[in-house]
């Protein structure tokens, strides 16, 4: 039986939502005035939208802004389709969270941020490259870096199991403090060493996992891999460079790596590889702390034995797959001061402490200056477990799609051209050369598009 329901009426159904919301003008005077609505992504951690609560409620309250907040579940992509039939109907909330790409998707309909964006990195120093490559757009800002929901996908590894079964001491390796990696055994952490210890593992019955199908853990790790060994797809000025020996590298990396992985990680959904690790049947995944966090749940004798730390490195640098998410003022907002002036508010490192905190440790801010607040080196069990959770010492972030135009790069990470290459090469049995023939003619239909 077919249901009824279509996208086209979802988005009906959203945008005449989004309408229902009412803002009153903007009374500029010697404090905010008037009233502002977010929609929100509705975060998985118990206790994480509170702390949002209530940075907005503090705010309402010193500037006398009326905030109301609706939290927008990810699950069947809802909030992207609130997000669409607002910039459609041109009427919804005053700022809006827009994950992945969509800052690009919806540039035209939202406003600039350079004032606020440019404040905060004269305060706090750089920012991702990632955030900068999602978000500015033909040099303007059109969404702010949020740390709600914003994550990095490094190493959570079982301690005992590579030590036992690998013969590497994680924690040896990366104690829960920077200042005491030594650089030298940081440096043997490649993806060479990480292809042995995957196969001693497989072996002893305790495979890593990580995922191979058209979702974003899997285009995330593989897209940190290829950036190791310094593979292009496409550059910035549209050349297609994917026919090269450091694509023939990569990929033999890659198929080692699958040959000593469950066969179903080809089916994975992005929750496999949590379920994996939880299970207690997986040594190692790439991934936020969401696996750790459910496991002291469900399973604390594999919580107690995690650990968070760096991915490999390649001959190009250790690259870690980043998605920030983000937050963007409409046009259409009636209210544009008082929304970038709490945007500001909720973005001092102040404000970023407690969602970090209410997050367990989740929610990451693109600005490595705040990569020293607290939460990270105090929650466990083990304490320090994901310490090594932001990118730290060499460890940069990337996003597959990246150097390429964004729009490019869009069309390249949605289709998982890098994650189909290598089921075709590794599951497929297709030869290497034809693979790339392949993704060449891939690539040449996102240019076109």
């Amino acid at each position: 039986m077919r249901s009824g329901t279509t996208r086209r009426t979802v988005l009906k159904t959203a945008a005449l939502a989004s309408a229902a919301v009412v803002t009153a003008p903007y009374v500029h005077g010697a404090y905010a005035a008037g009233s502002l609505s977010l929609g929100v992504w509705d975060h998985w951690v118990p206790g994480a939208n509170k702390a949002l609560e209530k940075l907005c409620k503090e705010f309402g309250d010193k500037n006398k802004v009326d905030v109301h907040i609706d939290f927008i579940t990810s699950q069947g992509e809802k909030d992207k389709l609130t997000a669409a039939a607002e910039a459609q109907a041109g009427t919804g909330h005053d700022i809006m969270s827009h994950r992945d790409w969509n800052i690009r998707i919806h540039q035209d309909k939202l406003e600039p941020l350079n004032d606020v964006v440019d404040g905060l990195i004269k305060q706090y120093g750089a920012i991702s490259p990632v955030a900068e490559y999602l978000a500015k757009i033909k040099g303007t800002w059109r969404g702010i870096p949020t740390a709600i929901g914003s994550q990095v996908k490094p190493c959570c590894s079982r301690f005992d199991l590579f030590k036992e079964h690998a013969g590497i001491d994680l924690l040896e390796m990366f104690p829960a403090d920077e200042k005491k990696w030594d650089k030298a055994k940081v440096e043997t952490w490649t993806w060479d060493a990480y292809v042995t210890a995957a196969q001693k593992l497989y072996k002893a019955g305790f495979p890593v996992g990580q995922p191979m199908g058209q979702t974003s853990d899997a285009v995330d790790w593989v897209g940190g891999l290829f950036n190791a060994y310094g593979v292009v797809f496409v550059d910035a000025k549209d050349n297609i460079k994917i026919n090269s020996d450091e694509t023939r590298h990569a990929m033999d990396i890659a198929r080692k790596i699958m040959e000593a992985s469950p066969p179903e990680v080809f089916a994975w959904d992005d929750a496999g590889n949590n379920r994996w690790l939880i299970s207690g049947k997986g040594s190692s995944i790439m991934n936020p702390p969401s696996a750790w966090a459910v496991a002291k749940r469900d399973n604390p004798k594999v919580a107690e034995q995690c650990w968070t730390h760096p991915v490999p490195k390649g001959p190009k640098g250790r690259f870690v797959g980043q998605l920030p998410q983000f937050y963007g003022v409409w046009q259409f907002s009636k209210n544009k001061s008082a929304a970038k002036e709490l945007l500001t508010y909720i973005s001092q490192k102040e404000s970023i402490a407690q969602l970090v905190e209410a997050s367990v440790g989740y929610d990451l801010p693109s600005f490595k200056t705040m990569y020293d607040l607290p939460t990270w080196n105090t929650v466990g069990p083990p304490v320090g477990t994901v310490y090594g959770y932001p990118p730290r010492g060499d460890e940069q972030t990337s996003i597959y799609g990246a150097p390429a135009r964004s729009e490019v790069g869009a069309q390249m990470y949605n289709q998982a051209i890098n994650t189909v290459m290598i089921s075709k090469f590794t599951q497929g049995k297709e030869k290497l050369d034809d693979v790339i023939k392949w993704a060449e003619k891939e690539l040449e239909g996102t240019l076109r598009a």
